[in-house]
Order: structure tokens, then C-alpha cells, then sequence
């Protein structure tokens, strides 16, 4: 489980395909302490497994699905990318409930300066955006982020972003029009199929 809180912004260092999987390396530090072979990093929000290290990467491989459903097959060398390591059993959870599955990618269509703050406008997919509240949470790219607004008829939500956060995540820093992961919160899509199992 993740919480949304971003420990640091890496890049992709290599993208290749490896006996028919697409294996990606990523420059990290932050993300890299601690961390074994077989564990667990949030890549822009997907839980992957590190199948490979170095004192200053690691390694994944992602499915085909992955590509499908996520923005990680839009990156290239050099791309900024949002780390964050599961959190750990003693430690402290300051963002929401966060899985790493990613339930579909929004386009980025707006970044208006507010004062010192950013407000960002997202499109989302229109089976996304029932789950999609004032108010409540989201995550964009595995940054844990509180939805100001939304615009059903137009698909879309805004957040805002205060100084911090714009320099610590990648998404005050990505051109409009990117793909952005999205993942809604789970708790209301597990009240969802309480309430329709009657």
C-alpha cells in the first residue's frame, strides 16, 4: 500500500524490450534505500516489483496491461517520474489509501497560476468521474491530491497545487495535453459494490 505521498521525483533511464517484455530503468535515491529485489516502487503512481539494481537505478518490467491502462508507455529517456516506496508498517500515513492500480489516465488540459498556487484542470474518463468528489481524493500520477471541483458535463475536476507540492511531484512541470494516471478512491468503489450486492 501506498499513501500518494511522493518521496522524489526520478527519470527513466532506459526503455527496452527484454525477451518480449518492456523493461524500464529509472534513476533514482530516495526510492532506492532499503529497497531488495522483489519490492514494490510507485512509478507515477503503478506498483511495480524491481527485478534489477544498481547503487543509483532499478529495474522493472511492465505487461502489456500496464501500457494499455497507464501513461508509462509515453515516457522516454530523461522523463521526470513521481517514486514512492510502500509504506512501511511503523510508519506515518499522510495521504490516503493508495493501491497502485491504476483505473485509467486523464489529459492535463489546464495550469492556471492562482496567487503562488497552481490550479490544475484534468479531464478524466466519464466512467472515472462518479468516483470523482469535492472534496475527496484522488491520485494523479501516485500524488495524493484533494479534488477543489468538478465539472460533469465537461469530464473534468480541478486541484491545486501549493508551492510545495509543485516542486516536489511532476505534474505543475508536464506540457498540457499529457496523459496523466489516475486512481480514484478505493473506498468508494468498494461502497459502490456493497450497495449494488444489495
Amino acid at each position: 500500500m501506498f499513501t500518494g505521498i511522493v518521496e522524489e521525483m526520478g527519470a527513466l533511464v532506459a526503455s527496452e524490450e527484454r525477451d518480449g517484455q518492456r523493461q524500464l530503468t529509472f534513476q533514482a535515491q530516495t526510492a532506492l534505500e532499503e529497497t531488495k529485489i522483489g519490492d514494490s516502487i510507485a512509478v507515477n503512481g503503478v506498483c511495480l516489483t524491481a527485478i534489477a539494481l544498481t547503487p543509483t537505478t532499478f529495474t522493472v518490467e511492465i505487461q502489456p496491461e500496464t501500457q494499455r491502462r497507464t501513461n508509462l508507455g509515453d515516457l522516454h529517456p530523461g522523463d521526470p517520474v513521481n517514486l514512492e516506496r510502500p509504506l512501511a508498517a511503523d510508519g506515518r500515513f499522510g495521504g490516503h489509501i493508495v493501491q497502485g492500480h491504476i483505473d485509467g489516465t486523464g489529459v492535463l488540459r489546464a495550469l492556471t497560476p492562482d496567487g503562488p498556487s497552481v490550479i490544475v484542470i484534468i479531464e478524466a474518463p466519464a466512467n472515472l468521474m462518479p468516483y470523482i468528489v469535492p472534496k475527496g481524493f484522488i491520485a494523479v500520477d501516485g500524488t495524493s491530491l484533494t479534488v477543489v471541483d468538478v465539472d460533469r458535463t465537461a469530464n473534468t475536476f480541478t486541484i491545486a497545487l501549493i508551492v510545495h507540492t509543485q516542486d516536489a511531484v511532476i505534474l505543475a512541470h508536464l506540457p498540457l495535453g499529457s496523459r496523466v494516471n489516475l486512481e480514484v478512491d478505493v473506498v468508494a468503489k468498494y461502497v459502490e459494490s456493497l450497495i449494488a450486492r444489495g
